[in-house]
């Protein structure tokens, strides 16, 4: 799987307010159901939220890939954004995240949820990208950046 699968330019977007943890998770919770309405902002919210108290998906270097199993979800849906200001999110290197994807996967998607997961994680572990990802001011770059795979 590519991450233009499962991310779209429209839900792609920088200089997004921050505040806390809780406050981005259920704006991300109402704004993917405003283009998935078969969503429930609710059910999001409060699955996001049992997930993080499993433990923080903040993956350090200031990233966070929040995600969970949803209902009515028949695809993988993603949303990326960064952050107007960096945001305290229990990462597991003790700093504060600015870059963050949501990930959203049908409940029975166990292996799909993995590797798409293992995806990001290798895609965020780039330092020169995310130094890319924070600079951009072009909502189309931003896209392309998090979307085009490395080179090896």
């Amino acid at each position: 799987m590519q991450i233009n699968e499962i991310l779209t330019l429209e839900r792609t977007l920088f200089g997004v307010p921050g505040g806390s943890k809780k406050r981005v998770l259920e704006y991300f919770s109402k704004f993917i159901t405003q283009q998935n309405p078969q969503l429930d902002a609710e059910e999001i919210f409060s699955r996001l939220i049992a997930r993080e108290r499993l433990g923080s998906t903040g993956i350090g270097d200031g990233v966070a890939l929040p995600h969970c199993r949803i209902s009515n979800c028949t695809e993988a849906v993603g949303t990326f954004i960064r952050l107007r200001d960096k945001i305290d999110f229990d990462a597991i290197d003790g700093q504060p995240v600015d870059l963050i994807f949501l990930l959203l996967v049908p409940e029975e998607a166990n292996e799909v949820h993995l590797q798409t997961l293992a995806l990001l994680a290798e895609r965020f572990s780039s330092e020169e990208l995310r130094k890319e990802l924070r600079k951009t001011d072009q909502p189309e770059q931003f896209y392309q950046l998090i979307c085009t795979p490395t080179s090896a």
